[in-house]
């Protein structure tokens, strides 16, 4: 009989391990301030969605719906699926609880989502986003001030010189739809310069052929019309406006004619933020406006505009980047016990001075052993200082102070004073 397999994580899906958490705490403690800063407030949507809310949001065309869904039937014979993204489960959840209609509302999110892809470095099966919707506000003020939002991110995270901003705007659906007959006809005539993937989609969803990585079709577009000739007057004043709004706060960026998004559901303004210290997935964070949602999944007509980011990708940017260097660690100061009376004070020590400093990263030693193997337990930790806590330290009510990450001399102190030196460390 065979050896049992070693059970492993699914591919594509990964652990985050303790070594690696509290970058990814400071990434979440980061969006979810600046958000707040901003006026949105948390919401939290279930990950198992109905299938068919991702069908009519996202478009049964798209590589998504298409071709990297987790869906399963449940035991009741409904068709279940892992969310791709979040902006459909967020409307949804705003047309259920009354939350849209003719209401102002700011919400952001942030959790896994599920799309079966090729795992690659920067893209998983199970990945985390971080997403902010805005509804109720059809003025290009507000496309302005989420873009504004994101790159105030980039600053508070140390990343906004890797970063550069691309912008387009879609049109309306009317506009985009005589755009798209004369695409197709501009593509019809050059067919046999295309891929099979362009080909396929020239009659599904053609603008995303203007999104092809392939160097031979985008050759084969250097002619193609573009959307931005199909615009109205109202459509180019609203583009307009916001990009005046962009100038005027000093945030860079690139007009991208042919920057059009994956999914269905945007119209109007649609942006990526990119970079080019991830290889080939570039993307950080895109979005944009989509005003027929919210009425596509049957609710009352209300306009929207949001983003998503990929967590990851960010964590992997900053893993490479100097600013990891700032990240506090899992553990600040760490008690060294010698003595049989030390193990019976030190955890009542312990707790004084974690009520005395309530966010202090305090952690005594556990499992015995000397000095030298306590004083390797404490540098592993991270932690800046070791309080070397023996029977004669309890008989001097004083702990020995010794500093682990600079050139400092040892020293005894008081108990009493050591919250104010633990509050020094946070």
């Amino acid at each position: 009989m065979a050896k049992n397999k070693a059970l492993q994580a699914i591919r594509g899906m990964n652990d985050c391990l303790p070594s690696e958490t509290n970058i990814w705490q400071m990434v979440e403690s980061v969006l979810s301030r600046v958000a707040s800063n901003y006026g949105f407030a948390e919401i939290r949507m279930p990950i198992v969605e109905s299938t068919a809310l991702f069908k009519r949001s996202i478009g049964e065309v798209t590589d998504i719906v298409e071709k990297e869904m987790y869906t399963f039937d449940d035991l009741n014979g409904d068709s279940l699926t892992l969310r791709p993204e979040g902006t459909a489960s967020c409307v949804r959840a705003g047309i259920q609880h009354g939350l849209l209609y003719n209401q102002e509302q700011r919400f952001w999110y942030m959790g896994p989502m599920f799309r079966h892809e090729r795992p690659q470095k920067g893209r998983y099966r199970q990945f985390h986003q971080f997403g902010l919707e805005a509804f109720g506000i059809a003025t290009p003020d507000i496309d302005a001030e989420i873009i504004l939002l994101t790159s105030r991110l980039w600053r508070e995270l140390g990343i906004n010189e890797f970063v550069t901003l691309e912008l387009n705007s879609l049109g309306s659906n009317d506009e985009r739809a005589n755009y798209r007959e004369a695409l197709v006809s501009y593509l019809t005539e050059r067919e046999a310069l295309l891929d099979e993937d362009s080909k396929r989609r020239m009659h599904t969803n053609p603008l995303r052929v203007l999104d092809s990585k392939n160097p031979q079709v985008q050759d084969a577009l250097a002619g193609a019309p573009k959307l931005s000739d199909y615009f109205g007057e109202e459509t180019q004043q609203h583009f307009d406006s916001l990009c005046a709004r962009l100038d005027a706060a000093g945030v860079k960026y690139v007009l991208n004619d042919r920057l059009v998004r994956g999914l269905d559901y945007y119209n109007r303004t649609v942006f990526e933020w990119v970079t080019s210290s991830l290889g080939a997935q570039g993307t950080i964070c895109a979005g944009g406006r989509y005003d027929g949602l919210v009425e596509q999944l049957g609710g009352k007509a209300t306009p929207g505009f949001g983003f998503a980011l990929g967590i990851e990708r960010l964590v992997l940017m900053l893993t490479n980047s100097e600013a990891v260097a700032d990240v506090r660690p899992q553990v600040d100061a760490y008690v060294v016990i010698l003595g049989d009376e030390a193990q019976v004070k030190a955890n009542e020590l312990a707790e004084q001075w974690r009520d005395q400093v309530p966010n202090i990263r305090l952690q005594c030693h556990c499992g015995g052993g000397n000095m030298k193997k306590q004083l390797k337990r404490a540098d592993k930790s991270g932690a800046k200082i070791a309080l070397i806590l023996g029977d004669d330290e309890i008989a001097q009510q004083s702990v020995m102070v010794k500093y682990l990450r600079e050139q400092q001399e040892q020293q005894s102190l008081a108990f009493e004073k050591v919250p104010s030196l633990l509050s020094e460390l946070i």
